[in-house]
C-alpha cells in the first residue's frame, strides 16, 4: 500500500528551480504527497527575476531560510543552523536535496543528522579534483544520501561504486533538466533584442569567476571567438560580474543582460552554435542539437560529449578557434539524445520515494 508522504525539496540557488519545477508538477499529480519548498536564499533575492517562477510553471518557494552570503563556510554554517529551525517546525519524512552547492550539503548535513532520509537528485557527478569545493560537497552529499538519482550511465556508476552504506540506493533516473525542457518547449519566447540581428548567430555565456578574474586570458579567448566567428552575431547575455568584464567587446557582440527563462531558451534553440562554461547550458544545447563548446576541461555530464553535441576545449585559445572554425561552418560531430532523456524522470523519482 502507497503512503502519504511529506517530502521536503531544498533549492540552494536560481539553477535549481529548473530541476524543481517537475518534482513539483509530478508530486502534484500524484496525490499521494504534500511538499514543502524551501530557498537557501532570501525572497528578494535580485537572481530571481519576476518572470521565473511563471516561466516554469511553478508556485514560489513555501519557505525562504534569508542566507544571501558569499562565503562559502558561512554559508554552511547558516544555512545548517536556519534549515534546523524548519524541520522543527516541520517535520517531513524525506528531504530531496539538488546538485552540489555548499547550502544543498548543508540541508543534507542537518536531514541526516535528524534520522530523515535524503534523496541527492544529480547524485554521481564527478570532476575528480578534490582541490574544487564543489566536489567535497558532492562527496559528502553522495555518502549521505539514501536515494542517489543519477542522470546518466557514468554518474550512476560513480554513485554505486561509492556507496557508502547497504540501505542507500542508486537509481539511473535520467536528466530532470529535460522534463523542464520539453514541458517548456511550445512556450518559449523570442527576445526583443533579437529585432536587430538577422542572419546566423553564436550565444556565449560565462560565469566562471576564475575564468572572469584573469584578464589576460579572457582576451586572448574572446578576441579568437570574434576571429573565428566572423561575419556570425556574437551575442552574450551575461550577469553583472561577466557583463563589467566584457562590456568592453560591445562594439563586436552583443552584450546584454540575463534573459528570461523562456527568451534565453529561445535563443539557444535558434543558435548556429553556443559557447558557454555552463553544464545546464551544454545539456541544453545536446537536447537541442545545438553544436556547443565548454570552456572546461571536464564536464560532470559526459554523456553531452560522447552521445551529445557538447566539445570540451578546455581554456586552450588553439583548440577553442578550431571548434568556433567547425562550429560555424557547419562541420560539427554527429550527435543524438543520451539515455533516458525523455521528460519522465520526476515521474520516476516520485514513483519511487513512493514506494
Amino acid at each position: 500500500m502507497i503512503m502519504s508522504k511529506n517530502i521536503c525539496i531544498v533549492a540552494g540557488a536560481r539553477p535549481n528551480f529548473v530541476k524543481v519545477a517537475p518534482l513539483v508538477r509530478a508530486i502534484r499529480k500524484s496525490g499521494q504527497a504534500e511538499y514543502l519548498l524551501v530557498y537557501a536564499g532570501r525572497e528578494d533575492d535580485p537572481t530571481l527575476e519576476p518572470s521565473l517562477f511563471d516561466d516554469l510553471q511553478m508556485p514560489r518557494p513555501d519557505f525562504y531560510l534569508g542566507v544571501d552570503s558569499v562565503k562559502l563556510n558561512e554559508i554552511t554554517s547558516r544555512v545548517m543552523a536556519e534549515f534546523d529551525l524548519f524541520l522543527d517546525a516541520h517535520p517531513v519524512d524525506v528531504v530531496i536535496v539538488v546538485d552540489d552547492l555548499a547550502s544543498t550539503m548543508a540541508a543534507a548535513i542537518v536531514t541526516k543528522k535528524r534520522g530523515i532520509r535524503l534523496a541527492h537528485l544529480v547524485a554521481g557527478t564527478r570532476s575528480f579534483d578534490i582541490n574544487m569545493p564543489k566536489e567535497i560537497n558532492r562527496l559528502v552529499i553522495d555518502a549521505l544520501s539514501d536515494y542517489l538519482f543519477t542522470a546518466g550511465v557514468k554518474s550512476n556508476s560513480v554513485a554505486t561504486r561509492e556507496q557508502q552504506s547497504e540501505s542507500s540506493q542508486t537509481y539511473m533516473v535520467g536528466n530532470i533538466l529535460m522534463d523542464t525542457l520539453r514541458f517548456n518547449h511550445d512556450r518559449l519566447q523570442k527576445p526583443a533584442l533579437m529585432k536587430g540581428v538577422s542572419g546566423p548567430y553564436i550565444v556565449f555565456t560565462l560565469n566562471r569567476r576564475a575564468l572572469l578574474a584573469d584578464d589576460e586570458k579572457m582576451h586572448k579567448m574572446t578576441e579568437t571567438i570574434l576571429q573565428a566567428a566572423g561575419d556570425v552575431a556574437v551575442i552574450a547575455p551575461l550577469r553583472p560580474e561577466a557583463r563589467n568584464v566584457l562590456d568592453k567587446y560591445n562594439d563586436k557582440m552583443l552584450v546584454c543582460s540575463p534573459l528570461s527563462y523562456l527568451e534565453f531558451g529561445w535563443l539557444t534553440t535558434h543558435a548556429t552554435g553556443v559557447i558557454t562554461d555552463s553544464g545546464n547550458v551544454a545539456e541544453e544545447a545536446t537536447f537541442n542539437g545545438v553544436p556547443c563548446i565548454t570552456l572546461n576541461n571536464y564536464t560532470e555530464h559526459q554523456e553531452t560529449v560522447t552521445v551529445g553535441s557538447n566539445v570540451l576545449v578546455g581554456e586552450d585559445p588553439d583548440k577553442l578557434h578550431e571548434a568556433v572554425i567547425n562550429m560555424v561552418s557547419g562541420r560539427w560531430k554527429k550527435c543524438a539524445l543520451p539515455d533516458r532523456w525523455d521528460g519522465r524522470t520526476a515521474e520516476r523519482i516520485v514513483q519511487i520515494l513512493l514506494n
